[in-house]
């Protein structure tokens, strides 16, 4: 398969809309990191950059739809201060799950899926109800979640060096790359308070890489759902039953080492796990 967009993703888009999805299209499928992509987003036609990082981001999705991968859900990124300020970003992101990005059941992380890998731990939710209201309460965004479960996110930048600011990482689908979701998956309590839930994950040898808790996601993950549904309804992709949706990291995130097996305990969700290291690649498509 080539590194261009197919021609149905191409027609009525901005040159600087294109020449970013290309690039970043292309850095995936070589496994070649490629320079920000903000300066070409950032013109006087393309001031609203956030909106324009969201139409690349886009066109990538309707890449990989050609491609014959379908969407499974969404993830939210840059929730944790901690993270805005390893990335210096001051607002949240959201990006597509793909079917491929699902290595729950993989007992080995293929290494040769990611470029600049990076692992963090949050909590995760399954839809049982559309979320399409613009300005859907946060009562509402619970009564809306099936399950409530413990998750790994593996993030990953097309971009050299991580050097991205707020509309890089939107363009490069939140700097999405892999996900895993822990084995406990349950339906959420009435009077849960996610924001009390603390996180902590480990190496294979014990030693503590991360920790946080629920508050950090916007002060409860709740909020962090809430803010996707709205701004998901107002861009005309509204989250639907059955999606999964990764609601942002509650603490630093931490790159990835060869050889090594994270996991993540939080409190009432239980653990999940993930190993790295050189082994096949069960979802990926042929040439994606």
């Amino acid at each position: 398969m080539t590194n261009t967009l197919p021609p149905t993703a191409l027609a009525t888009v901005p040159p600087e809309v294109r020449a970013a999805a290309s690039a970043l299209l292309g850095a995936a499928r070589t496994s070649s990191p490629c320079p920000p992509v903000r300066d070409g987003l950032t013109t006087e036609a393309s001031a609203d950059s956030v909106a324009t990082g969201y139409a690349v981001q886009n066109l990538l999705t309707q890449a990989r739809l050609e491609d014959g991968h379908r969407i499974v859900g969404r993830k939210i990124g840059l929730t944790s201060p901690a993270v805005q300020e390893q990335l210096g970003v001051d607002q949240p992101d959201f990006g597509v799950l793909f079917d491929d990005m699902d290595l729950s059941h993989t007992p080995t992380i293929p290494l040769q899926r990611l470029l600049q890998p990076k692992i963090e731990a949050e909590v995760a939710f399954v839809l049982g109800a559309d979320l399409d209201t613009p300005d859907p309460s946060q009562a509402k965004a619970r009564a809306a979640i099936a399950q409530v479960v413990a998750a790994l996110e593996i993030v990953d930048s097309r971009i050299a060096g991580w050097d991205i600011t707020i509309v890089d990482t939107i363009a490069d689908n939140a700097s999405s790359g892999l996900f895993v979701l822990g084995a406990g998956a349950r339906p959420l309590g009435d009077d849960e308070d996610l924001g009390q839930v603390t996180m902590e994950l480990i190496d294979q040898d014990g030693r503590v890489l991360s920790h946080g808790t629920g508050a950090a996601c916007l002060g409860d993950p709740i909020n962090a759902l809430v803010w996707l549904a709205r701004i998901t309804h107002r861009l005309g992709a509204p989250l639907r039953a059955g999606e999964i949706v990764l609601s942002g990291a509650l603490g630093p995130m931490v790159p990835v080492t060869p050889g090594t097996t994270y996991t993540a305990s939080f409190t009432g969700l239980g653990n999940v796990q993930a190993h790295f290291g050189d082994a096949p690649d069960p979802l990926r498509k042929r040439g994606a």
